[in-house]
């Protein structure tokens, strides 16, 4: 288990920006026992950073985009359009632990972006494992590492996330498949954490995927890379509360940020194939790294609560 954040008393504006929660999870209760019946329940919004306007569509033909046109249906699928293969990395290599590369097979359409995954505390790459066919069979490449040791904490996994990045793009097998200018970080936990630091330290990433994420630093004003933040309403461990609502709000309102907290979800929940996380990490990866701007349709508006998302903030790419 990681170490805990205890909770402080939140004030009168933050229990009033958390109010929707207590009638999101009326109105799903409700819903579960009225079944068909057309009552009108009240439900959490999706909140839209002030200010914030969709992007003008791109005219010009985008040189990076890969796979066909995208639906709700592709996104959601457990397998995108390209077939995948995997590299084992030793753990021998300096900077971090090994790990096993995911890459499309196909090499006709060129290079593709890459991204670097971390797991949490005392977790091994198996707890990210699900992510590489999924992301890499839309069209990346992807980097599930180990850490150097299980406990390393936030700041050493963010330096160890980019070192896999170095290795990936400057002597792995797969180097002449990775576009170095196109690359990205997630993970898990203190993983999580571990990519916000990246971001701080590489602002040249194009996207940052922290999921449940624990770090003793409550402030990223400095992160101008875009960066979508996952959250769990169950999570007793590192609570919304204490890490990833202040992740989020500490963000520039100027950077590219989302925030989705997941309904019924624990701070485990993004080591198990997700349905929910897979398409709008598909989605904001696709945007930022891909720079694929038919991939906003799924960001902006932004999505509204449901039974699988308790809430969804943001700002509408720029």
């Amino acid at each position: 288990m990681e170490p805990q954040q205890h909770d402080t008393t939140p004030g009168t504006a933050a229990r009033h920006r958390r109010a929707p929660r207590r009638l999101t999870k009326l109105g799903v209760a409700l819903a579960m026992v009225l079944g068909g019946v057309g009552v009108a329940l009240p439900t959490a919004q999706a909140t839209q950073d002030s200010g914030a306007a969709p992007a003008a569509a791109q005219t010009a033909e985008n040189p990076y985009e890969r796979g066909p046109d995208p639906t709700e249906r592709s996104i959601e699928a457990v397998r995108g359009p390209y077939s995948v293969s995997e590299d084992r990395v030793s753990s021998l290599v300096s900077g971090f632990g090994g790990g096993t590369i995911y890459y499309p097979t196909d090499t006709s359409d060129g290079t593709f972006g890459a991204v670097a995954i971390s797991p949490g505390y005392t977790a091994s790459q198996s707890s990210m494992a699900w992510y590489g066919p999924r992301l890499a069979s839309q069209g990346f490449v992807v980097f599930t590492i180990d850490t150097i040791t299980r406990y390393d904490q936030p700041g050493s996994r963010g330096d160890q996330l980019l070192a896999a990045l170095d290795y990936l793009t400057q002597r792995s097998s797969v180097r002449d498949r990775v576009d170095s200018s196109r690359l990205a970080v997630m993970g898990h936990s203190m993983g999580g954490g571990g990519s916000l630091e990246a971001a701080k330290e590489r602002p040249s990433l194009k996207a940052a995927i922290p999921l449940t994420p624990w770090n003793l630093d409550k402030t990223w004003g400095e992160i101008t890379v875009p960066t979508f933040i996952v959250g769990a309403d169950g999570d007793s461990i590192a609570s919304v509360r204490s890490h990833a609502e202040p992740f989020y709000e500490s963000l520039p309102s100027s950077t590219d940020r989302a925030y989705m907290e997941l309904n019924n979800a624990t701070h485990f929940t993004p080591n198990t194939s997700d349905t929910e996380i897979a398409k709008y990490s598909i989605s904001w990866l696709k945007r930022f790294v891909d720079n694929d701007n038919r991939y906003e349709q799924f960001l902006c508006p932004l999505p509204r609560p449901d039974f699988q998302i308790e809430e969804f903030r943001g700002n509408c790419p720029h």
